[in-house]
């Protein structure tokens, strides 16, 4: 007798005659499933494969095969190709926790998915079956596999490890006097706070207890925003206001000088400098300014008090700080060009975006280069200029140490030395001034450098203010091709009695120095170093690294890699297999990628670390993400096109490290920042997501006493990620890439934005959880800072957006606090 059920789909099995063991085809429903599963489990088994040959996991070839003939039988009507799929995701569910452990973020590539999968499965299963109970069960199993996935992520997150070593210490530690000569508390003086550079604010009317009811107080656009499609892609506005009596001072991404009124926002005047678009390097921003009070003039007079700026053409330029106007006395009608002396400067090839350092009346600054276009780019001199007349007192040329001022008539400064694109900080009563150096031009080859820039490169060098000689120096990297250029500054603090300074770097390690005279007041070790790489002469035996405290974490291992789906999973574990990894410093190669882990965004990068100097406690938020990087040889490289910036044809901005030529070198280098996965052929970048399992950033609080942590955590949701770029609005914590420092007050709080996910908030500095956010209306990557107006305690962020971290962008900075 003939079946006369139907399918799930309303049209009947083909081909029933007496039951289910004589179909040639299953349902349309089960034929599609069949197809699917069939299809990724030939996927599965082909690049399970090559992973193998590999020496990677067998996992993928195994269960392809096993996929592929569950899918043939469900496509046959056979209600066995269900059951195999069944204990296909059983497997799984094993293989998960055996390679992952309790990590939720580890877990969900491996076993969404499938689960899904699975659902699909359990819902054409009783269209192949006669009994009559069949969609209760097929039910029950959905919500059965539902429950135990559900079960499985969140035990795994209960159960994941959150290290607590030491509790928060408690308010009062002594010799923490600050030798900036600066004062925080009603003002935010500098940049960090002050030349020490401790992101620390006294203030405590806003606390853990209250901080939740913080409002904004008012809402201000600057109005420097991208005036075409060729800037559109370039800002980052990463400033951080300064607050003196009761005015507020910042500049734009493009140095517009702005004067606010600190209780309302209220402007008081603007400067616009007219920066040119073509001087805009990889990134349109100015992270702050300086405030001078010139010694020995009458407060009424014109320029007694000034704002001091640097500029993305390279000009230092000075106003008065009451109106606005150029101060006459300072270089020429307010101007002075920084580029003097350094020869040919092809536009945006030299930009100041990080504010001097004053120190005794000397601004210090150095400058961005235009990174990896070639090695005889421009010099990365150290000028000292007077802050009251704009006359350069001395400069510091490594390679030229008799020069003290201007180079000799016909000659230039020399080209291609490392340079200090990021912030210094300063000691008022020693006299000295704290360099982050960088690397000598172009970051991943370095067989013609000379002993001097391999000397000073990815070093901390400390200079003496009055006559611009290097007094010591302490080297992180030896000879670098990773770009591990310091980008933070040095924090100065007493460290158990002696003047210090803690100077975190890209790598994570956290060193502890005698800023008198660089030794080192923690344990710095040596470790052997990989070699190889196309200069396999020039790479050190070992290299140094803190042995007190690092942010660093393990090296990557295959299950380490990540994505949405078993496949792009895959995908990237042949990525990691084929590629070249021999752990921390492995040297790049050409034709080959390489893995660079940590990348060269961090550890800790311009955002710097916060220290409450009354606990002596760090604060550090940090990156956790690699690098994919090839060289690439110059024949090539120039097939593609790659040639140093030619503002002739446009180009402006770009990620750095991505089809950099490095001219006259034998290489060019291509950097995939955050290493994503490139295979997939749904969008430029496959599905978006990185090839490294979250989290990609995090934030921590060290006990300085000992270096302890105290406690640390994931930073930064998922809200505004996901596969292709979309946003998944999900709340959930995974960890982000984050550009920008942290705030701690005596109120107990951790004031910070950073991560990609446009959100402001509050951590309780002695759990470390969020207890206040907000959301921006552009990306965080500004570090913020507090003061106070007329007895009320103020929290202020530049949300601008940054194109490097794809957060929007925006001109709103914007004011907190507690309602009257």
């Amino acid at each position: 007798m003939t079946d006369s059920r139907t399918s799930s789909f309303g049209s009947p099995p083909s081909q029933v005659q007496a039951g289910p063991e004589t179909r040639r085809w299953g349902s349309w429903s089960s034929i599609v499933v069949g197809a699917v599963i069939a299809l990724i489990g030939l996927i599965l088994a082909a690049g399970g494969a090559w992973l193998a040959m590999l020496g990677g996991s067998l996992y993928y070839l195994v269960v392809g095969v096993a996929m592929a003939v569950a899918g043939a039988l469900l496509i046959k009507g056979r209600l066995a190709g269900g059951w195999l799929y069944l204990g296909i995701v059983a497997v799984t569910f094993i293989w998960a926790w055996w390679e992952s452990g309790p990590d939720a973020w580890a877990l969900v590539p491996r076993i969404v998915a499938p689960v899904v999968l699975l659902v699909a499965v359990l819902l054409v299963m009783p269209t192949l079956s006669w009994r009559r109970n069949r969609w209760q069960l097929a039910l029950g199993g959905v919500a059965a596999a539902v429950l135990v996935t559900g079960v499985n992520l969140w035990v795994a997150d209960a159960n994941a490890p959150n290290p607590i070593w030491s509790q928060l210490p408690a308010p009062g530690t002594a010799g923490m006097a600050d030798p900036s000569g600066q004062q925080v508390g009603a003002d935010w003086p500098a940049y960090g706070g002050t030349y020490s550079a401790r992101r620390y604010s006294p203030l405590a009317q806003i606390n853990p207890a209250n901080v939740g009811k913080l409002k904004r107080a008012w809402v201000i656009h600057t109005g420097d925003l991208p005036k075409s499609e060729k800037i559109r892609n370039t800002y980052g506005a990463e400033t951080t206001p300064l607050k003196i009596g009761d005015t507020i001072y910042l500049c734009t991404p493009k140095n517009i000088m702005i004067a606010l009124e600190a209780a309302t926002g209220r402007e008081r005047w603007r400067y616009d400098p007219k920066v040119p678009d073509e001087a805009i390097p990889y990134t349109a921003a100015c992270r702050g300014v300086v405030y001078y009070a010139v010694p020995g003039m009458a407060a009424d007079q014109a320029c007694a008090t000034r704002i001091i700026e640097g500029t993305l053409d390279a000009r230092l330029i000075a106003v008065d700080a009451r109106s606005g106007r150029l101060c006459p006395d300072f270089g020429t009608n307010g101007q002075t060009d920084a580029k003097i002396g350094m020869g040919e400067v092809p536009p945006g090839f030299v930009s100041i975006n990080s504010p001097p350092t004053l120190v005794r009346g000397v601004l210090v600054t150095g400058h961005q280069v235009l990174d990896g276009q070639d090695r005889w780019a421009p010099s990365g001199v150290i000028q000292g200029f007077d802050a009251r007349t704009g006359q350069l007192r001395w400069a510091w040329d490594m390679m030229n140490p008799q020069w003290s001022g201007y180079p000799p008539e016909g000659q230039t400064w020399a080209r291609g030395t490392p340079n200090m694109w990021t912030i210094a900080s300063g000691d008022e009563q020693l006299g000295l001034v704290y360099l982050p150096m960088g690397n000598a031009a172009v970051d991943y080859y370095s067989s013609l450098r000379r002993p001097e820039e391999k000397r000073f490169a990815t070093s901390l060098v400390a200079i003496d203010v009055t006559t611009g000689k290097p007094r010591w120096r302490f080297q992180a990297v030896r000879n670098d091709v990773w770009d591990y250029d310091f980008g933070a500054q040095a924090t100065l603090v007493d460290f158990k009695g002696t003047p210090a300074l803690v100077l975190p770097s890209k790598q994570g390690d956290i060193y502890v120095l005698d800023r008198r005279n660089g030794r080192a007041l923690t344990p710095v070790g040596e470790i052997r170093a990989p070699s190889g790489g196309v200069e396999p002469e020039q790479r050190a035996a070992t290299q140094p690294v803190s042995l007190w405290h690092t942010l660093r974490k393990p090296d990557l291992a295959e299950r380490d890699m990540w994505g949405m789906s078993p496949i792009d999973q895959m995908i990237c574990r042949i990525q990691y297999r084929k590629a070249s990894y021999k752990g921390f410093f492995t040297p790049p190669e050409a034709g080959r990628h390489s893995i660079e882990y940590p990348g060269y965004n961090g550890g800790t990068d311009w955002g710097g670390i916060a220290i409450d100097p009354q606990r002596g406690v760090i604060v550090a938020n940090y990156n956790d993400m690699p690098n994919y990087v090839t060289l690439v040889p110059r024949a090539e490289a120039n097939k593609r096109g790659w040639a140093p910036r030619d503002q002739a044809r446009g180009d402006i901005g770009g990620a750095e490290g991505a089809g950099d030529p490095q001219a006259n070198t034998p290489y060019a280098v291509d950097v995939n920042a955050g290493w994503r996965n490139k295979f997939w052929p749904f969008s430029k970048n496959g599905t978006g997501m990185l090839c490294k399992e979250p989290p990609y950033g995090g934030i921590r609080a060290i006990n300085m006493a000992d270096g302890k942590i105290i406690w640390d955590r994931a930073f930064g949701t998922a809200r505004t990620n996901g596969p292709f770029g979309i946003p998944s609005m999900l709340p959930f914590t995974i960890g982000t890439p984050n550009n920008g420092g942290a705030v701690v007050t005596a109120g107990g709080l951790v004031f910070i934005a950073a991560a990609t996910d446009n959100l402001i908030r509050a951590i309780d500095l002695r759990t470390g959880k969020t207890i206040w956010q907000d959301v921006l209306p552009g990306g965080g990557q500004a570090t913020p800072m507090t003061y106070e107006a007329n007895g009320k305690q103020y929290l202020v962020i530049m949300a601008g957006g940054h194109h490097f971290m794809e957060t929007p962008v925006s001109d709103a900075l914007i004011a907190y606090a507690l309602p009257d």
